[in-house]
């Protein structure tokens, strides 16, 4: 009788490593799939480990331009920012993983899929929805939501037992005492000791920032070009280097932003499944681009529909956060957010100092902006004595809410 077919989303760490052997000697044929999202990982090396652990075939995929292209600059082009402050790139990367290991699942005509993430976190959510969404006769295996995994495996020494006695290598360097997540976008710092909400994280626990104490004391001026709400070209004013392809261009916003300290979140947020977690996150290439986006909208877009817009950020980002990337409603959205981009064109200069981002100057094509209109000094085509009707309409709701106001009795509804 053929092995039934599972294509499982393999990190090489402990927990993925685990869950292979643990499908294979449930005599499952298990696929592995390795994506690289920017990760610093020796892809070879965990492509052989997945084959010693009785992986049939595996996957590597870069999947790191996709991830810019189709999810990262179509956030960007909504402005999205959950709970005001965290740039999504954890959940950004989860649906171009998803995507691919259906594909994957496809070619191979595998009935299953499986992923590592635990029953308490966001993570399981989003590949799950997503795998659902792209193909709902998937069938999915969630070992951490797994009784028969979960009375074999109660913790981490469990896990480390059942590598040795399968020889699994684990790896041998100290554990760091929180988790990390790193992709092309970002890296998150969380759990462990960083659970105590008041816990000063200290500078060993960033890896893509420099601490802003450390950062240049002299400013690092770029130019970003943007076309439809996309940047397409950054140059660097100081030394000229120009890059245009938008996988090092953001590759290049990565380096300096993260040389000049920006970037850098700690913040306590809410999951999807209603408990709340404190991640740190270094994001700093999005940093800037985000400040610049957001600057050249300013210029460019009709204020009308930018307040509209505003309006949906929240909504468009727990979309993202909560893993509905394929669904109805982002679909609805997306489609309004790249209509409202459509004039989004120019450049921004930008000056990166010391975790700080600053916008000095910003011109488009598309400029809504009169500077004749907007001046103290100019009359231009305005003519200020029509404020004065404009204030008289705008008074008159005003004026009624004050004499009802101060004319308000209790209602007596006997009197009538």
């Amino acid at each position: 009788m053929a092995k039934k077919k599972v294509v499982l989303a393999y990190s090489g760490g402990l927990d993925t490593s685990v869950i292979l052997k643990w499908l294979v000697n449930k005599n499952f044929d298990v696929i592995c799939f390795i994506g690289n999202v920017g990760q610093k990982e020796d892809f070879e090396a965990i492509e052989q480990k997945a084959y010693d652990t009785g992986a049939s075939n595996v996957y590597t995929e870069d999947l790191r331009r996709e991830l810019i292209t189709d999810f990262i600059f179509p956030a960007l082009k909504g402005n999205a920012l959950y709970e005001g402050r965290y740039l999504l790139g954890t959940s950004l990367a989860r649906p171009v993983l998803a995507k691919k290991q259906i594909e994957i699942a496809q070619a191979e005509k595998a009935e299953y899929v499986s992923h590592g993430a635990t029953g308490k976190g966001n993570d399981q959510v989003r590949f799950e929805l997503a795998y659902y969404a792209l193909n709902p006769n998937i069938k999915v295996i969630s070992p951490w939501k797994d009784r028969e995994f979960l009375s074999r495996f109660n913790g981490r020494s469990d896990l480390i037992d059942y590598a040795q006695e399968w020889g699994i290598p684990v790896t041998a360097s100290r554990k760091k005492p929180y988790s990390e997540d790193e992709n092309l976008m970002h890296i998150s710092h969380e759990a462990g000791i960083l659970e105590d909400p008041n816990h000063w994280p200290d500078d060993g626990v960033f890896s893509h920032t420099a601490s802003p104490k450390d950062a240049p004391d002299e400013e690092t001026v770029i130019e970003l070009t943007f076309d439809t709400g996309i940047p397409v070209r950054v140059v660097s004013l100081a030394d000229g280097t120009e890059e245009t392809d938008p996988l090092e261009l953001f590759l290049y916003l990565n380096e300096l932003a993260g040389a000049n300290g920006i970037g850098r979140v700690d913040m306590v947020e809410n999951r999807f499944i209603g408990i709340k977690s404190r991640g740190i996150y270094e994001t700093p290439g999005a940093t800037v681009l985000w400040e610049a986006h957001r600057d050249l909208e300013g210029i460019a877009m009709d204020k009308e529909v930018m307040h509209i817009r505003d309006m949906l950020i929240p909504k468009f980002s727990e979309i993202i956060y909560n893993g509905l990337w394929y669904s109805p409603e982002m679909d609805f959205i997306m489609s309004a957010f790249n209509k409202s981009q459509e004039a989004i064109n120019g450049k921004v200069t930008v000056a990166l100092y010391k975790g700080n981002v600053t916008v000095v100057g910003r011109e488009s094509p598309t400029s809504l902006y009169d500077q004749d209109f907007s001046s103290m000094e100019v009359e231009g085509g305005f003519d200020a004595e029509d404020s004065r009707g404009f204030i008289n309409i705008h008074a008159i709701r005003l004026k009624a809410h004050n004499l009802v106001l101060h004319n308000r009795r209790p209602y007596n509804w006997r009197e009538e």
